[in-house]
């Protein structure tokens, strides 16, 4: 693949299978969970797919389900660790021309004001920025949960 078509997806993944991304949580058998680099809400995650792909329909029929089945199951490991009241579930690739899922655990405890909103429309500029000291435990308790 020519270095000049790499997405954000591809070098992300790249350094999870290189040990050098700190914000990778665990390796499941279709990509990449990773705690998201702006905690724009508490626990926010993605599933980024290894090998990377343009979208979801591109995966077979069989990789499709694995895929969707691990994004599910570490939906049930946020609800259950974080506390949330629901997880919101997005898959774009507009801006990022590779498959990846957003999972972002939204609970009762935020302001009236946030609680309809749409990710994108939270404060990404203010989120806390990830960081092992403050999200490592959890980061370490979801790698826990999701090993076989």
């Amino acid at each position: 693949m020519n270095l000049g078509s790499l997405t954000a997806i591809h070098r992300l993944v790249e350094r999870c299978r290189a040990g050098t991304y700190p914000p990778a949580v665990a390796r499941m058998r279709s990509g990449w969970v990773v705690l998201g680099e702006r905690q724009v809400v508490p626990g926010y995650c993605l599933l980024l797919p290894d090998p990377v792909v343009a979208h979801l329909n591109a995966l077979s029929v069989a990789a499709r389900g694995v895929f969707l089945l691990e994004m599910a199951s570490l939906g049930d490991v946020l609800l259950e660790l974080s506390g949330a009241t629901r997880i919101n579930y997005a898959m774009f690739g507009n801006a990022e021309p590779a498959l990846h899922a957003h999972l972002f655990p939204r609970h009762e405890s935020e302001p009236e004001s946030m609680r309809a909103l749409q990710p994108w429309a939270l404060d990404w500029e203010s989120a806390p920025a990830y960081e092992e000291h403050i999200h490592g435990e959890l980061q370490r308790r979801i790698r826990a949960a999701l090993a076989p």
